[in-house]
């Protein structure tokens, strides 16, 4: 198992310059026909021709887009990824703003999408056809059909309404201005970060768990089905060790691996909902960087878009191998 982690750790390497690579050269693409950041500022007649000249130059934008991506390329092994001109910024300062923000959003959402979707779906597939699977069912689909912007709009408005004081962002004002990379926390403040946190949690999470809920429903549905599980009821074994030490340790299987998947969806995926509830992730920042287009910005969130998914993907061959004693990795 050793072996196979550190084989695919290495394959990253070659993955994420090809995705690299890949987005460089789109990015161009589309500067090329719709104009770059430069472009951009020669529309502005406030701006002499000679400084843009010179600001092209400084951040090598006269040079060929290829030569700016092996620049590039060289400069994350020292982790530099550039430089940002809308903002002005080192571009590694400015994902570090807003990349804890957004893994504090995802990971408790990750998590509490799948404890609760895991042993719903279960429930629901146990009581077939019942008032709770029904209503369960009804809900899913609910939460799967409305959008996310109308339920972060909806949940904004209702908390406006209450007068509860912690809505939007995920910090009150009194704590932004230590928000910045590395925070000093205090019980205060993360008593203030949870009650930001659960409108965020409650409007990302919900398709999430309607997804998912629904998944294990259906696999676990057709797990009932099986000639082994009809077997072992035959042979009298309590329904309890039918669900859950034949039928539910057999779902799990498919779900592990969606779970790779799902990953780096929560952390791309709420856009949405952090338009309108104010959320500064990456998303955001990856959202405004593309008009006009911060290259160096645009890359290096693609970039990191991407490990998410390598990451994703290898955690749930490794949780498969450990879940699943048949799956072998040489």
């Amino acid at each position: 198992m050793l072996s196979y982690v550190i084989r695919r750790l290495l394959l990253m390497i070659p993955t994420l310059i090809l995705v690299s690579l890949a987005s460089f050269a789109i990015i161009a693409l589309q500067e090329h026909f719709n104009g770059d950041f430069v472009s951009q500022l020669k529309l502005n007649p406030r701006v002499s021709p000679e400084t843009i000249e010179r600001y092209a130059k400084n951040l090598g934008l006269d040079k060929p887009w290829y030569v700016r991506y092996v620049k590039w390329l060289e400069g994350t092994l020292h982790g530099d990824f550039g430089y940002s001109f809308a903002k002005r910024q080192p571009v590694g300062a400015l994902i570090m703003q807003y990349l804890p923000i957004t893994l504090l959003i995802t990971i408790p959402t990750f998590f509490l999408v799948w404890l609760l979707a895991i042993p719903i779906g279960i429930y629901s597939a146990t009581h077939q056809y019942s008032l709770a699977d029904h209503s369960l069912t009804l809900l899913s689909f609910t939460g799967l059909s409305v959008p996310v912007f109308f339920s972060a709009l909806v949940v904004l408005y209702l908390l406006t309404n209450w007068g509860y004081p912690a809505v939007g962002g995920i910090f009150s004002q009194q704590y932004i201005a230590g928000s910045a990379w590395p925070w000093t926390w205090s019980w205060g403040k993360f008593v203030d970060y949870l009650a930001h946190l659960w409108p965020a949690v409650l409007v990302i999470g919900a398709v999430g768990v309607a997804g998912l809920m629904r998944i294990m429903r259906g696999t676990l549905l057709d797990i009932f089905g099986s000639q082994y599980v009809q077997t072992a009821r035959a042979k009298g074994l309590p329904e309890r060790v039918v669900i859950y030490k034949h039928a539910v340790r057999n779902a799990i299987n498919p779900m592990i691996s969606i779970f790779g998947q799902s990953l780096p969806a929560f952390v791309s995926g709420s856009l949405l909902a952090a338009q309108v509830l104010n959320l500064p992730n990456l998303e955001i920042f990856y959202f405004q960087s593309l008009q006009p287009p911060d290259e160096y910005v645009i890359i290096t969130v693609l970039t990191f878009f991407a490990l998410f998914l390598l990451a994703g993907n290898l955690i749930a061959d490794i949780l498969l191998a450990w879940v699943d004693p048949r799956v072998r990795y040489d």
